[in-house]
């Protein structure tokens, strides 16, 4: 199979699909590999590395596109790249479809195989293709979080950990799954006051064995994450229903009803967000301010240490490269229940149900459309 590995084009994304020690594995397995010159420059890797790794180096995305049978990204593809896609053709990256009917129709358009890290699961129900970003943006919401706490942010001016004799930030965390966790393991750290709202209670019994006490765990009701939002000093929003658009779990109201200066960082934003006044914004321009509370809603939160996300993707990603390629789309999906999971569109048809029922299209059981 020829494998494409294209530029990321999002503002301020540097991560990259596949780094020189993935295309050596892809290489080794007989495949052939195409990277656009500059892909992984963002993160120190040359054109010469993917060369040395056995790739071959082409001057455009166009080409790139054009050439592959199988294209290997880190974000949803942007309306220039949906036009290159074709029929046919198998896409392997990031989507989340839910909340962005635009990109959605623009895939059901170019007739191609979308299959989206987000939804693909694993025999135990988890997301293994979404735990490492998640990982790496719940740790980053609280230095992001911190960052919008400072007043020449428009935040309060204060320090998340306190000084001896002052009181820390009371950080308030909606969601205790993978992104709550790292959060609440970096704000224990910097010793702020730290609240995690959950509503499955052996989530909240791990969390509470993990920290010893040092975390409060609270049975998540629209009460309590009222309460808890209200004395909040930062709110991480961490919620994540596989596949679909994240509820709107923080109010207007809420918001409007928060300490002045006060900071919310909505790390569910890929998904639509979980507070209702959270828009997408972007790592050149990532806070804006509803009712004197800063809000931190950055879609690709990664992308800001991106060489330590690309490693950390490319990880878990490179298996089902390999088995794509080695097997075929159609053996590997038909093979595996779990991929299967991924695949959001399938030649103009949407396969996933949460992205059907998010966008009100039509849902086709992929084992009945796969011949």
């Amino acid at each position: 199979m020829i494998i494409g590995v294209p530029k990321e084009i999002k503002v301020h994304e540097y991560r990259v699909g596949m780094v020189p020690a993935s295309v050596c594995e892809a290489v080794a397995h007989g495949h052939k590999v195409y990277v656009e010159s500059n892909a992984g420059v963002g993160i120190g890797f040359s054109d010469q590395d993917y060369i040395e790794a056995g790739a071959q180096i082409l001057s455009t995305a166009e080409a790139v596109f054009a050439e592959s049978d199988m294209i290997v990204k880190v974000k949803e593809p942007q309306a220039k790249e949906c036009r290159m896609l074709r029929d046919g053709q198998l896409l392997f990256t990031y989507l989340h479809l839910a909340p962005d009917p635009e990109q959605t129709h623009a895939l059901m358009e170019s007739k191609a195989i979308c299959i989206a890290y987000e939804t693909v699961t694993d025999e135990h129900g988890r997301l293994p293709l979404l735990a490492p970003m998640s990982e790496v943006a719940g740790r980053m919401s609280i230095q992001a979080g911190a960052f919008s706490l400072e007043k020449s942010r428009g935040g309060s001016g204060m320090l998340l950990g306190g000084v001896p004799g002052v009181e820390p930030a009371n950080v308030v965390i909606i969601g205790g799954g993978v992104v709550g966790a790292n959060a609440a393991q970096i704000a224990v750290g910097m010793r702020a006051n730290v609240v995690v709202l959950d509503r499955n209670i052996d989530v909240l019994r791990q969390l509470d064995n993990q920290f010893a006490g040092k975390v409060r765990c609270v049975y998540s009701t629209q009460d309590a994450i009222e309460k808890h939002v209200l004395e909040a000093d930062l709110v991480i929003g961490g919620v994540l229903v596989a596949g679909a658009a994240a509820p709107k779990l923080v109010t207007a109201e809420m918001v409007r009803m928060m300490k002045p200066g006060s900071a919310i960082v909505d790390v569910a934003i890929d998904q639509g967000g979980c507070v209702e006044t959270s828009h997408p914004t972007t790592h050149s321009d990532p806070t804006y301010i509803v009712d004197n509370v800063v809000h931190y809603c950055v879609a690709n939160m990664p992308g800001a240490v991106a060489r330590t996300s690309t490693f950390a993707l490319n990880n878990v990603t490179l298996p089902y490269i390999l088995t794509l390629a080695d097997k075929g789309y159609k053996a590997a999906l038909k093979e595996d229940k779990y991929l299967m999971k991924g695949l959001n569109v399938y030649q103009g048809k949407i396969t996933c149900e949460q992205v059907s029922m998010a966008l009100n299209l039509p849902y086709h059981d992929p084992y009945k459309i796969i011949v």
